[in-house]
């Protein structure tokens, strides 16, 4: 136990500020983006898209190796790297020129920031013990919602009084901050036996991801998803991604170990924690155009539109274990999946005109769900797997929660893309002297709608209160997809999360808090008459392989590699 373990916490926490910080601003920066120079860039909403998923695409892809190497080197060292990295990528995308910039710089940060997300959590697992990483994750989750509070908040006060690139140089002091506090406070740790990077694999992930979720935005660029193009793409994503699968049963160094999923448990976890990503990251995309296009609401105001959803995750998180601790870990987040699904269908309620009260009364109701999923399925992942292999444990659970963020933007951002068009073409064609290409760029956004009805003058007002309808039912159409989604990753929690007897680390999960900690205590009491000689830190580790299931195996056949 590291006698400055919550001083450490502290650090990691303002550490992962800086990731969550810059995801939630560039949300509140989307309209301004896609608003014409000198203003913005002139996004188109496929531009937009790729802003966010060229991060989270490269993010994705080299997390499997940024666990590995942080393992292997030290995660200190990673996370230092990547924070620097991150700041670097931060202020070449607060100085693009052009949407093709920022899409390259962002892809940059995610390449930093890919570095710095697992390595915080894994750090957490190193200097905690078991019975206080629940209670740390939960806290470590409440950072997330504070950061999610604070980014739209500060994303709004940055674009009213400065241009849109400030909302990437406002992590270039954080980051300086974060790298100081890093450096004086944090530990170095490692695996003592660590693999190999696994380039081949890194590389598969990150080829089948692109070519998946570019066959998905252009489907719904063209709001057609059986063209060859989006066929072919989409396709070869799938079978590079069935490549990278075999790839990793063979390899004897794999990014990613499958064997991690034969444990229910874990799998589960990671399987939910995509599923709610995918949910809540496709419908935060698109909430943000609600509110500022349609709604008529400034960034600033925005920001504190989206704080119920912050403040209740800041609020339940660090609490949610004591939820686990009296109904278990699957009940709890079978629970919080309802209340996701359930917000999801309810922004139905929206319209043009809905009292906006209800919509921070859903945001809050959503906060509220989410906190409790995080942090169970969190613990569930990281102890059912040994503590040497934290790097690559965290970097499982981070991988799953991007790739569903990103699928869920390209796959509801397409369909939301699609339903727009589908609704909006009619009324352009009504448009007098209005070119096919024209038309088909004005119909692509409510964004490029409205700037078309702008350029009409008082003739356009009709087009505007047209496209505000349309993109409404658009919504409409892709809420229900997200809770059908959620609502599935609540039927995959009910049948294979652990219960209060299936808890990971054994059967604690089945006792009250005291009971448990007293069958520990005669545990540890136990091992001393056994172990003798061993040191504490040998007795804790064997004490972890004991409930996970295969790690003796492991940690034997790792120890007999080194003898030889």
């Amino acid at each position: 136990m590291h006698r400055r373990r919550w001083a450490i916490l502290a650090a990691l926490m303002f550490s992962l500020l800086i990731v969550v910080l810059d995801n939630s601003i560039l949300n509140v920066a989307m309209k301004t983006i896609a608003t014409p120079p000198p203003t913005g860039l002139g996004a188109t909403q496929s531009q937009l898209e790729w802003a966010i998923n060229s991060y989270t695409l490269v993010f994705a892809g080299l997390l499997f190796t940024s666990g590995l190497l942080g393992d292997r080197y030290g995660r200190k060292r990673v996370l230092l790297a990547g924070l620097a990295l991150f700041g670097v990528g931060s202020v070449l995308a607060g100085l693009s020129d052009s949407p093709g910039e920022l899409i390259a710089f962002r892809a940059l940060m995610g390449f930093g920031g890919a570095f710095v997300m697992p390595s915080t959590l894994a750090i957490l697992m190193n200097v905690f013990e078991r019975d206080e990483q629940p209670r740390a994750i939960g806290i470590w989750a409440g950072g997330v919602g504070l950061a999610i509070a604070i980014g739209p908040i500060t994303g709004g006060v940055l674009l009213e009084h400065f241009w849109w690139g400030s909302v990437f140089m406002v992590n270039v002091p954080i980051v300086i901050a974060a790298l100081i506090a890093m450096a004086v406070l944090v530990p170095e740790s490692r695996d003592p036996a660590p693999g190999r990077p696994d380039p081949l694999g890194v590389l598969l992930s990150v080829v089948g991801l692109v070519l998946l979720v570019y066959g998905i935005i252009k489907g719904g660029q063209l709001a057609d998803f059986t063209d060859p193009e989006v066929l072919l793409t989409a396709g070869g994503g799938i079978a590079v991604l069935a490549g990278f699968v075999l790839h990793e049963k063979r390899s004897d160094h794999p990014a990613l170990d499958i064997g991690y999923f034969r444990n229910p448990a874990f799998s589960a976890a990671v399987t939910a924690v995509a599923l709610v990503f995918f949910a809540l990251m496709g419908v935060t995309f698109f909430m943000v155009f609600y509110t500022q296009s349609v709604r008529g609401y400034t960034p600033l105001q925005t920001g504190l539109l989206l704080l119920p959803l912050a403040v209740a995750q800041l609020v339940f998180a660090p609490r949610a274990r004591l939820a686990v601790e009296r109904f278990g870990a699957r009940a709890t987040c079978t629970g919080g999946m309802l209340v996701i699904a359930a917000t999801m269908a309810s922004f139905l309620l929206l319209d043009t005109d809905t009292p906006i009260w209800i919509l921070e009364v859903l945001f809050f109701l959503q906060g509220a769900g989410m906190a409790h999923i995080m942090p169970p399925v969190t613990v569930t992942v990281m102890q059912s797997l040994p503590r040497r292999k934290a790097g690559s444990g965290s970097a499982v659970n981070n991988v799953f929660r991007q790739v569903g963020g990103a699928l869920g933007v390209a796959v509801l951002g397409s369909l939301l893309s699609a339903a727009y068009r589908g609704r909006i073409d009619g009324e352009l064609a009504g448009v007098p002297g209005l070119s096919e290409g024209a038309r088909h760029a004005a119909g692509e956004s409510i964004e490029a709608t409205r700037a078309l009805a702008e350029r009409m003058g008082p003739a356009g007002r009709a087009l505007a209160e047209r496209a505000d309808e349309a993109f409404v039912q658009a919504m409409h159409i892709t809420v229900v997809a997200s809770a059908a989604v959620a609502l599935a990753g609540a039927v995959v929690v009910a049948l294979f999360m652990p219960g209060r007897r299936g808890a990971p680390g054994g059967s604690d999960g089945a006792r009250g808090p005291e009971e448990g900690e007293r069958h520990r205590g005669r545990g540890r009491e136990e091992s001393k008459g056994e172990q003798g000689g061993k040191d504490e830190g040998e007795v804790r580790e064997e004490a972890e392989d004991a409930s996970v299931p295969g790690a003796g195996r492991e940690r034997d056949a790792l120890e007999a590699e080194v003898e030889r």
